[in-house]
């Protein structure tokens, strides 16, 4: 069952005994056990009929002591378990989870790993509820996310808005959307969100980025470059050191990758990159300003000044000196 899925079954009142919702991905089991948690029982319902526990407080007897309860004056029981991958005995539900109680919805959140769908818990509910994986999204799949959510609120991202997005917040999902939330309910639906909006009211500067700054890289603009850097380099809690490593590091990564490609037609060279055919250009600059050798002393560059962000081989130093002296070994 998809996340769609489940979530459309849950507001047709078609509910299952069990859920065990898992997998690395905690934004996706935050939604729905939130939309159960809000949206199963009315208000004078959930005074009786709903409990959250959390794994470090409970074992598995206990779960089940309560999973056996009747409910009072409503249809159903609501029990949510959070952080359950901090239950030791979580296996011991086993048993309950093969015959479970049809007026209870027990929700197991089993956050930032994988159970073992080869054990006998997993296969239980499989059979009587739902297993549900929320599994970890990579990277370069961000953008198109960004997109998704966007479009089913009635709104449209440029493709610039949405790279500076996933620059600046990563692949943290739930921090995304609460950024998203903020600057949609500042603006009339149907609007598409460009990078002066994603500046306005998220505060990320549509000139100086990440973004940018591996354009100037790449065009070997060094005055752009410099400027950028300096930007960072004054505004260091909002731009440090460790977190653009990183990105320059899978940058210039890709760059390699291309340089060596048999093929470099544009939709192989995205697909082999992970990234939007649009960006490709970039990499393609690069690739051709910088020699093979040259991209890979780069990447010992990245490497040797994520050790000095460290502490490694530096003393004093800080991370706006640190990431001025960086650029300028790249650039020349």
């Amino acid at each position: 069952m998809t996340f769609d899925q489940l979530i459309q079954n849950l507001k047709n009142q078609i509910y299952h005994p069990v859920y065990l919702l898992h997998g690395d991905e905690s934004y996706y089991i935050d939604v729905i056990s939130d939309y159960i948690e809000g949206h199963t029982l009315t208000d004078t319902e959930k005074e009786f009929n709903q409990t959250i526990l959390y794994g470090k407080d409970v074992d598995a007897p206990t779960i089940v002591s309560y999973a056996k309860r009747y409910p009072m004056m409503a249809n159903y029981q609501v029990l949510i378990i959070k952080e359950a991958q901090e239950i030791k005995d979580l296996e011991a539900l086993t048993a309950y989870v093969q015959q479970p109680l049809s007026s209870t919805l027990l929700v197991i959140c089993h956050k930032y790993s994988k159970v073992d769908k080869r054990k006998s818990l997993a296969k239980a509910v499989d059979k009587q509820g739902v297993l549900f994986e929320s599994p970890r999204i990579y990277d370069n799949k961000i953008p198109g996310w960004i997109e998704t959510f966007v479009k089913k609120r009635n709104y449209s991202i440029s493709l610039k808005a949405s790279f500076m997005l996933t620059e600046f917040l990563g692949t943290d999902l739930s921090k995304i959307t609460n950024e998203i939330t903020k600057l949609i309910i500042n603006i009339p639906e149907n609007t598409e969100i460009d990078e002066h909006l994603v500046e306005k009211y998220i505060g990320i500067s549509k000139d100086f980025n990440v973004f940018e700054l591996q354009k100037a890289l790449g065009a070997k603009n060094v005055f752009r470059a410099n400027q950028i850097i300096s930007y960072f380099a004054s505004n260091p809690r909002e731009n440090p050191l460790v977190k653009l490593i990183p990105i320059l590091f899978s940058f210039f990564s890709k760059v390699l990758l291309y340089q060596h490609l048999r093929d470099k037609s544009k939709n192989n060279a995205a697909s082999v990159l992970a990234v939007h055919p649009f960006f490709l250009q970039d990499y393609q600059t690069t690739a051709h300003n910088y020699s093979p050798v040259k991209v890979k002393s780069v990447i010992g560059i990245l490497h040797e000044y994520d050790m000095k962000s460290k502490g490694v081989d530096n003393v004093s130093a800080s991370d706006g000196e640190l990431m001025k002296e960086m650029i300028f070994r790249i650039l020349n």
